[in-house]
């Protein structure tokens, strides 16, 4: 089973940037889908952006496109999140995530995720 171990997150002012990053400290990213959730205080687990396991085509929750994006590295068995002018509303626990299915086509659901790792912080202070 892949162990995800996200690290970046910090306290940073409004229109400030951060990098996250997951690595995999067991198992691989190679053939999978990633993506990042985000979970703020109170409120439901939320599906921020997704990369395909081969070409790398992406998707973005409409309030982070612009500002957010999603890369990754399969050789560091590595994916980042490049968050530019980031808001106070941005504020939560960030989580990577595996797709569930091996060269799966899926990246842009929620529900092509599987498997999570413990999150690291974001604050924005306004």
């Amino acid at each position: 089973q892949v162990i995800l171990v996200e690290s970046g997150g910090g306290l940073v002012q409004t229109g400030g940037s951060l990098r996250l990053s997951c690595a995999a400290s067991r198992g691989t990213f190679t053939g999978y889908s990633m993506g990042w959730f985000r979970q703020a205080p109170g409120q439901e687990r939320e599906f921020v952006a997704g990369i395909r396991w081969n070409d790398g085509r992406a998707y973005y929750e409409d309030s982070v496109k612009g500002r957010f994006t999603i890369s990754r590295d399969n050789a560091r068995n590595t994916v980042y999140l490049q968050m530019d002018s980031l808001k106070p509303e941005d504020t939560a626990v960030y989580y990577c995530a595996r797709g569930r299915f091996f060269r799966s086509a899926e990246y842009d659901t929620p529900n092509a995720y599987g498997y999570w790792g413990q999150g690291t912080q974001v604050i924005v202070s306004s």
